[in-house]
């Protein structure tokens, strides 16, 4: 009985500690989950309406409070459905999480051999659309293309999208050193505020970051820009510099943990 009184004793000393870090992780991973999802406007919505309902039970307001209560049901279909897009976003986010994972990701070792090739095919106006795996398997994605589990190389990648073959027009899956499917469908984007100029690649590449976690890569055809889109997010026309530099930290690639902070190096989301 000692032992176990000086367990529950330990426990009882750490139980607050634990309470909180629990509660902490799960707070930091929501706030990721809605950044990346773009559903802050939620969050907003639901404040603005707990202050007015606390305003309201303040300064006992009845007739409010019986409007609040009255629409509440009402009011949390209209946002399930006016919201659907970012919350099915939220969903998928929650399923594809490694929520526990604290290690580095795998290692993708041939990023030289991407870039070379997107800057020789940008240089020719040829288009081009890589997509790096992160987290989420792509699976679904890499069966409606031809899959090759080939070696990683700007020779073979430039072969794919330097002349009009068959794979061409799809995306390329890049996964730990290796094309794992070429010829690739993405799902296009469903946000309404993107540029009219950009044509069904850049949709598609910003349609894909918004389902799941990848990183993909794009030549413009029309203008050469190489761009990318992560985050639900397009960032264009990019300099060699902020690419390789925002590769490595997305792909942890780095191995600088810290480094300078310059603002003219930082990607700029597209208008």
């Amino acid at each position: 009985m000692g032992i176990l009184d000086t367990l529950f004793r330990i426990y009882g000393y750490i139980r607050p500690v634990l309470d909180i870090g629990i509660l902490t992780f799960i707070l930091y991973k929501a706030y990721g989950l809605i950044v990346k999802t773009q559903a802050m406007q939620l969050v907003k919505g639901a404040i603005a309406l707990t202050l007015l309902y606390a305003a309201a039970l303040f300064f006992n307001l009845g007739t409010v409070l019986w409007l609040l209560n009255a629409i509440a049901p009402g009011l949390l279909i209209g946002v399930a459905i006016v919201f659907q897009p970012e919350l099915r976003k939220i969903f998928l986010k929650l399923g594809q999480g490694d929520w526990f994972r604290i290690g580095s990701r795998s290692k993708h070792t041939h990023l030289e051999a991407v870039l070379t090739a997107a800057e020789m095919l940008s240089n020719q106006r040829r288009g081009m659309l890589a997509v790096f795996v992160r987290h989420t398997r792509l699976k679904d994605i890499a069966d409606t293309g031809t899959r090759l589990n080939a070696e990683l190389s700007s020779s073979l990648l430039i072969t794919i999208f330097g002349h009009d073959t068959p794979l061409h027009d799809g995306a390329v899956l890049i996964q730990e050193g290796r094309v794992i499917a070429a010829g690739c469908f993405l799902p296009l984007s469903e946000q309404q505020d993107i540029r009219k100029t950009f044509g069904t690649r850049h949709r598609a590449a910003l349609g894909v970051s918004e389902e799941t976690d990848a990183v993909v890569l794009i030549v413009s055809e029309e203008t050469g820009a190489i761009s990318l889109a992560y985050d639900s997010k397009l960032y264009y026309d990019l300099s060699p510099e902020q690419l390789t530099k925002t590769l490595e930290e997305l792909l942890e690639l780095s191995v600088e943990s810290g480094g300078s902070k310059e603002s003219d190096n930082e990607p700029k989301i597209a208008d």
